[in-house]
């Protein structure tokens, strides 16, 4: 195998194998994945030894490899475990699906959050709680074909000869803004058990997760994720506008409406599962961007950070504010509007809005 590396801090490592095969690897971009990896799995183990029966991230470590007590092991596998999982899969799926719709709004605020998809979900869902008084299962189900039909009719609305950066965010936007009033009707038009049921799902928590909602979750990341990553290369291209795009070989509208297509479902899905968790899909796109200091939608870093940044975030709700647990969508919210507040900041004194 032989390495050639070129250009300096951020260098791009040209690898070529025995059998003819080469590729580029972007040095600082796979240690900052890596590293963000780790930081995912390391509060995943602190999260797993925090609660009223508290273990050492060693003995998380020996529980999950089958050492553990049977008391540690029940804690770790029934409840712990599931709740960990999920939320890794509910970041890594935010932060791809952000990624995504950033790349191709070519605009920083074009999240899932700002675009309405997260609204339809919850439009979803709560038509489930509130008209129908459904289960948990169709309240997922409501969740994700809200999610479905907002992108569907997202990409229509924002459709003349193709889909455009700034058109998607002003159709993504105005279609929030009706959600959130539908949301809020429907909220009105429920008695107080199934108001006080929509309030709670709408703030976005991880508790009470188990494996119900771990397979369905791991399955449609595992579907969809994957080709995501193989579009990256097309998703660096549009990058530069639909007409280098298509001189470079990229069908654009096919690419746009595949990925659209994922990203919208890998928010959805996990939408159904955690609730509408804020401004992950936001920050851990950009975060990702700045740290690894490379162009293109960098949708490996971003999972990884939407996955960290979710489970930090679950740490904090769970252990700094003493006895009182808040849902990790209040922390997320927090965090994310502060971050929102100095992205608009720094877009405006770029002359970028």
């Amino acid at each position: 195998m032989k390495t050639r590396t070129k250009g300096g801090a951020g260098a791009v490592r040209a690898v070529r194998t025995g059998g003819g095969l080469s590729f580029r690897v972007d040095v600082r971009a796979f240690v900052v994945t890596v590293l963000l990896a780790a930081v995912a799995a390391g509060a995943g183990i602190v999260l797993i030894g925090s609660g009223d029966y508290a273990m050492t991230p060693g003995e998380v470590v020996s529980t999950l490899f089958g050492h553990g007590t049977f008391q540690q092991q029940f804690i770790v596998t029934d409840l712990r475990l599931p709740r960990v999982l999920v939320g890794l899969l509910v970041g890594a799926a935010l932060g791809v699906g952000g990624a995504v719709f950033q790349t191709i709004s070519r605009n920083p605020l074009g999240s899932p959050d700002v675009l309405g998809f997260g609204q339809g979900a919850t439009v979803g869902a709560l038509t489930v709680i509130v008209l129908f008084q459904g289960g948990a299962t169709a309240v997922a189900g409501g969740a994700v074909a809200g999610g479905l039909l907002t992108g569907a009719a997202v990409y229509l609305l924002a459709w003349k000869r193709g889909v455009h950066g700034y058109r998607l965010v002003l159709v993504g936007i105005g279609t929030a803004a009706m959600l959130t009033a539908a949301s809020q009707y429907l909220i009105t038009k429920a008695d107080l058990v199934d108001a006080t049921r929509a309030v709670v799902w709408m703030t976005g928590s991880l508790d009470g997760r188990d494996w119900a909602q771990v397979w369905p979750l791991l399955a449609v990341c595992g579907l969809l994720i994957p080709p995501v990553l193989g579009h990256g290369r097309a998703l660096r291209m549009m990058e530069m506008g639909d007409d280098a795009a298509y001189a470079l070989g990229v069908r654009v509208e096919r690419t746009r409406l595949v990925l659209m297509g994922c990203a919208v479902l890998l928010v959805a899905v996990a939408t159904a599962a955690a609730g509408p968790i804020a401004f992950v899909s936001l920050s851990a796109p950009q975060l990702a961007r700045r740290l690894t200091r490379s162009p293109g939608p960098n949708l490996a870093p971003a999972a990884f950070m939407g996955a960290a940044l979710l489970l930090v975030a679950d740490w904090i709700a769970m252990d700094a504010f003493g006895d009182r647990q808040l849902p990790v969508g209040v922390v997320t919210g927090v965090v994310g509007g502060c971050y929102l507040l100095w992205l608009l900041v720094t877009e405006r004194r770029a002359g970028r809005i």
